[in-house]
């Protein structure tokens, strides 16, 4: 009998470690992300680094919209860096702006775990760069820009990502 409960449990446990590893999807590893730290955690900065996601929207929107390959990404993203610095230089703040690889911490969203590591990026840094951050993918385009955590459950979250991933690979 003991041996029938150790052998239900162990396969209990090998089972809910399959649920969760089905529920990690994965940005492929040749996605490009897009990244803006804030200078600190202070709603002054937050509300700076929000300001200026904004006003870069309307930069980054085309990018998402018409991009269908890695290298036209690529390119499209050079070409507006200026344009984006331009926006930025409004608010008169110090900023880096990096397109290369740069460091992402582990991230959790919508119950989705992305992996930290060093991805291909464009990484907008207010100040010190030392606050929360906010980012997306931006190929394959999966900033969801105008959605609200609270308006997405993990399921239909889980089902667009992989749709949009199935898309391009």
């Amino acid at each position: 009998m003991k041996k029938i409960i150790i052998g239900l449990f162990i396969l209990i446990i090998l089972l809910l470690s399959q649920v969760e590893k089905t529920n990690n999807i994965i940005i492929p590893e040749n996605a490009i992300r897009y990244r803006i730290i804030a200078n600190s955690n202070s709603e002054e900065d937050q509300a700076l680094k929000e300001k200026i996601k904004k006003e870069v929207e309307p930069v980054i929107n085309p990018i998402l919209n018409k991009s269908l390959t890695i290298e036209t990404t690529r390119k499209e993203i050079q070409e507006v860096i200026p344009e984006i610095e331009e926006k930025i230089n409004k608010y008169n703040v110090p900023y880096k702006i990096n397109y290369g690889n740069n460091y992402f911490p582990e991230k959790y969203l919508y119950g989705i775990s992305y992996p930290a590591g060093e991805y291909e990026s464009l990484v907008i840094t207010l100040g010190e760069g030392e606050g929360d951050n906010w980012w997306c993918v931006l190929f394959p385009p999966l900033c969801l820009i105008e959605a609200k955590e609270e308006d997405l459950d993990e399921i239909t979250y889980s089902f667009y990502i992989k749709k949009i991933i199935e898309k391009f690979y």
